[in-house]
């Protein structure tokens, strides 16, 4: 499959320099617990869609929220999973982000509550990602297909790789990640070529992530860096990146090692953007547009 590479507009380009001058300030400061109710707030900022009923529900054991569309009767389902570095984010502030997905997708949507490290290290997020994974199965979905920015996005390529050695497992019918983290040895090429680039983020930042995260287990555990899993036989990936971002480089390898393995990826680099840009929905083009295609990507998957 495609490696597409998206230009930037004129329109994008103003509101990433000024989102770049505001963020300058923070660049490359330690995102600890302490950053939740920041992270959440900023996460929470991208706006519902319509005609979206959010209910409380637990799958598989694992507490989260619903995203329901109205006049939907099919037993397809997405799982959502959110970012954050697998110390900060929450099913509660990734609702709006998540919804955009769900409508234009047309499924209803779980995004579990799974548990943050440093309290719950490595294999919590994965186990609880895993479970809610079988809950829904459990519930009767006949097709389920992932979604995920940045660790979410890990989790999600994770998953795959975790059910694809289960051949009695209803495997699921693909997944769209966003910016997703594939790598928790932080080898990738773009820490150093992007670190200019990259607005928001650096090494630093994601060192930290990782020694709260693994708590000392080896980086190259294939449920913690999908990077270094077994790819062969998974459902279709679609991939989403800024080319201004430090984990480039941790889709191209994923999406280069994945081909090379026989799975059908995608991949789409979007010039000038930021990571995880698609949560400015209504804000930038490229975050429209990029949304619309994953999307259309999913529901053909759930077709």
């Amino acid at each position: 499959m495609m490696t597409t590479i998206h230009p930037l507009s004129s329109e994008d380009a103003a509101f990433v320099a000024a989102m770049r001058q505001a963020a300058a300030a923070h660049k490359g400061a330690p995102l600890g617990p302490e950053a939740r109710p920041m992270f959440d707030a900023m996460m929470a900022s991208t706006p519902a869609a319509a005609g979206i009923r959010v209910e409380p529900g637990t799958v598989g054991g694992i507490p989260g929220f619903w995203l329901r569309l109205e006049k939907v009767t099919s037993t397809s389902r997405i799982l959502h999973l959110h970012g954050g570095g697998y110390v900060l984010g929450s099913a509660q502030a990734a609702i709006g982000f998540a919804s955009q997905i769900a409508n234009r997708a047309g499924a209803d949507t779980f995004v579990p509550n799974y548990r943050l490290a440093p309290e719950h290290p490595f294999p919590a997020a994965i186990d609880d990602t895993v479970a809610a994974y079988r809950g829904l199965v459990a519930e009767g979905a006949e097709r389920i297909v992932v979604s995920g920015e940045s660790a979410g996005g890990g989790l999600a390529l994770a998953l795959l790789s975790f059910l694809s050695a289960e051949k009695d497992t209803l495997q699921p019918a693909g997944a769209a990640v966003m910016s997703p983290w594939t790598d928790l040895t932080l080898t990738g090429s773009t820490y150093e070529t992007r670190a200019e680039a990259d607005p928001i983020f650096t090494k630093d930042v994601f060192k930290g992530f990782v020694a709260a995260y693994l708590n000392g287990v080896d980086a190259t555990d294939p449920k913690a860096s999908p990077l270094y899993a077994r790819l062969e036989g998974l459902p279709p990936v679609r991939i989403d990146v800024g080319d201004d971002e430090v984990l480039l480089d941790d889709s191209i390898r994923y999406a280069d090692r994945a081909r090379a393995a026989g799975t059908e990826v995608s991949l789409s680099i979007w010039t000038g953007m930021p990571h995880v840009f698609q949560a400015s929905i209504g804000q930038l083009n490229a975050a429209e547009q990029s949304v619309d295609a994953i999307a259309a990507f999913l529901r053909q998957r759930l077709a």
